[in-house]
């Protein structure tokens, strides 16, 4: 009897390109980064990244109606009012994915001098101590276990796999 063939899921119905098309956009994840380094008016943005106005508005624009930013109205003196962009939930949850972007174009792609921006562990929130290490990402699977080499993680369906005919 031949060896069943096993199911193959559908690359269609795949997260990674859900998440694509929100932020695989180049300025979209720079944006964020801004966003996460503090930058919350169009300006700032427009300053920090050397952006032109009408890219910026439409990256803005989406990144808002995918819920990864949300406008909040502010008013100067004497000026119309205008809108900050702050992190929703889901915008301060891609902070991961620019810090693993961060630490492979540091490993591949860095002058030789080395990479131009290190990320450290501030004061901690309850003590106020200054820990001032250096960031790094780890894989780690529900059980606890880190330091996971790329053989030993695998690809498996989940509750929402969708499967090609056979």
């Amino acid at each position: 009897m031949a060896e069943q063939e096993k199911p193959r899921i559908d690359p269609v119905n795949c997260s990674v390109a859900r998440s694509l098309a929100v932020v695989g956009e180049r300025w979209s994840l720079l944006i964020v980064r801004e966003a996460l380094d503090g930058a919350s008016r169009f300006g700032d943005f427009r300053t920090r990244l050397g952006i032109a106005s009408n890219l910026l508005s439409t990256r803005l624009d989406s990144l808002v109606a995918a819920g990864v930013l949300r406008r909040v109205p502010y008013q100067e003196p004497g000026d119309r009012q205008r809108f900050e962009y702050r992190l929703t939930e889901k915008g301060l949850d891609l902070r991961p994915t620019l810090m693993a972007l961060l630490e492979w174009g540091d490993k591949y792609l860095a002058d030789e001098q080395g990479p131009p921006i290190i990320v450290r562990h501030g004061p901690d929130d309850d003590s106020g101590d200054l820990c001032d290490e250096p960031v790094t990402m780890v894989l780690e699977c529900a059980a606890g276990h880190t330091h996971l080499p790329p053989d030993a993680v695998y690809r498996a369906p989940g509750p929402g796999a969708r499967f090609l005919p056979t």
